[in-house]
């Protein structure tokens, strides 16, 4: 009878799982983020990492800051575990950034300061402002080139496939709470020493076929559509190439 490679059984369950292939259908079917995790080997811990398949926010809570957020206060229960609340913005704000640039600043002050080897955020493609790419950014310039938010449905996990044999072993993951959810599910099985996270808030993002038809639908020239906000006065707020 044989029993196999000793050393094959003993490996993770991401050691033997491949990438689902893109185009496939994943998981959580319809209700998929495309958080990229499902295009890495660690789709083999999908089942109960994927936000849209198993809800575990008290544990993960617990595990990441050492309780669960208090029920009874307003601010942590629509934000989550808390020390104290800010608004801010730089004083000298980064050229080109939709507001002031302080996530991309953070960003470049965790890898100038030795906290991180690099940052996972989101890159465009060089043929569309709106296309997103992700990528492990080990220098400023590739945090800054990152700057601007894409409002398209992004896989950002799908770089943990460069991880192993990269060098990083401290990273800051920039991302939302779908992305955060299975990166903090799956961490104990990632190649890293330290990992932080600077989270984003989410709303009903879309592909970048509906965020398309979507600027099609609301202005007269989507192709010159640097950034848009939706603003508390009800209205959507666009910035334009020509200044506008």
């Amino acid at each position: 009878m044989r029993w196999g490679n000793p050393l094959m059984a003993a490996s993770a369950p991401h050691e033997r799982a491949r990438p689902l292939a893109k185009g496939s259908v994943y998981p959580a079917k319809d209700l998929c983020s495309k958080c990229g995790l499902c295009d890495s080997r660690w789709v083999a811990y999908v089942k109960n990492s994927c936000a849209f398949l198993e809800q575990r926010f008290e544990a993960m809570e617990a595990a990441a800051h050492g309780r669960s957020r208090d029920l009874d206060n307003e601010e942590e229960l629509y934000f989550g575990v808390q020390q104290r609340m800010l608004t801010a913005r730089l004083q000298q704000p980064i050229e080109g950034a939709q507001w002031t640039g302080i996530v991309s600043r953070i960003g470049v002050r965790a890898l100038e300061t030795g906290l991180v080897d690099a940052v996972l955020c989101v890159g465009q493609s060089e043929h569309d402002r709106f296309t997103p790419v992700p990528r492990l950014a080990r220098t400023p310039e590739e945090v800054l080139s990152a700057r601007v938010n894409k409002p398209t449905l992004s896989p950002n996990l799908e770089v943990l496939e460069q991880l192993p044999g990269s060098g990083i072993r401290k990273l800051l993951a920039i991302g939302v709470g779908c992305q955060i959810q299975a990166l903090r599910a799956v961490q104990p099985t990632l190649p890293l020493d330290e990992l932080y996270v600077l989270g984003l808030p989410c709303v009903d993002n879309v592909s970048r076929a509906g965020l398309q038809t979507f600027l099609d639908s609301t202005v007269s020239s989507p192709e010159t559509v640097v950034h848009y906000e939706f603003m508390q006065d009800f209205r959507i707020h666009f910035r334009h190439s020509d200044g506008r």
